[in-house]
């Protein structure tokens, strides 16, 4: 049985310098009825330690420990193939939410009759700092809209999954960019709540690739994973490149010329 409970999807690889606050972020909202499942991807530090900490004093939050190290997309997989709940949404390991996040996002969806959403978002560094950048949130996103820039970060996503069903992220990059487009290439429209209800952390020594390279991941996304044709894609991919190089003027980062991930995970591009 689906209820309201919402499980919080949360990938972790050596973390142990933030994911306290991640969690701590979590414990705070408003909106109580809720699971994270950590999916400790073979971390070498004390991860495993900070977070059995906060599971034996909370049974919401739930350990998971796999080896060999599976990379993001399988951590999550994993994550929502034991998620018990009606709702599911993202959070990695050093990112944070506003404590109204869930609560202001499930209102939303139930008074817009939706199935998939997001949110504004500011970058902050790693320190936790205000970075002052806050990424806004256009009021949808179809499949032809998304094709053309991923407007929708991971760290905001809340899925109805009674409407949409199980979701699984294509183990390549970008895959959460991949698997926004699987969904709404279903008809299923994403929603926007314009209001800044999290924090990406973005670290300097991060590892990091270069622009051109993400473009590259991004077209095997067209050509392979939704199976578009040449020309559409290269349409696709134009609008995508300077849509992107006006958000990161928009933002002060267009000097950059690296798209920040974590790991292998998703990037906010």
């Amino acid at each position: 049985m689906f209820t309201d409970l919402v499980s919080i999807i949360t990938p972790a690889y050596n973390s142990e310098n933030t994911i306290a606050e991640t969690i701590k972020s979590v414990k705070a909202q408003t909106y109580e009825n809720w699971e994270m499942i950590i999916i400790n991807d073979y971390s070498i530090d004390k991860t495993s330690s900070v977070v059995k900490e906060f599971s034996e004093k909370d049974a919401r939050i739930r350990l998971v420990e796999i080896s060999p190290n599976q990379g993001v997309a399988m951590a999550r997989n994993l994550a929502i193939k034991k998620a018990k709940g009606r709702y599911i949404a993202f959070l990695d390991s050093d990112d944070l939410w506003a404590p109204d996040k869930l609560l202001k996002q499930i209102d939303f969806m139930r008074e817009k009759g939706c199935y998939f959403s997001y949110t504004a978002y500011e970058i902050i560094d790693g320190d936790g700092e205000s970075l002052n950048k806050v990424v806004t949130a256009p009021p949808q996103q179809r499949y032809k809209d998304l094709l053309k820039q991923n407007k929708i970060a991971c760290l905001t996503v809340m899925i109805d999954r009674k409407e949409i069903g199980d979701i699984e992220m294509p183990s390549l990059k970008h895959e959460d960019f991949a698997l926004w487009l699987t969904i709404l290439n279903r008809g299923y429209v994403a929603y926007g709540l314009d209001e800044n209800l999290a924090k990406y952390r973005r670290h300097e020594g991060s590892l990091s690739y270069n622009k051109f390279e993400s473009v590259s991941w991004v077209w095997k996304i067209y050509r392979e994973n939704q199976n578009l044709k040449v020309a559409q894609s290269l349409v696709c991919i134009t609008h995508f490149i300077v849509r992107s190089l006006v958000k990161y003027q928009h933002l002060g980062l267009l000097h950059e010329l690296v798209v920040f991930r974590k790991g292998d995970g998703a990037s906010v591009s």
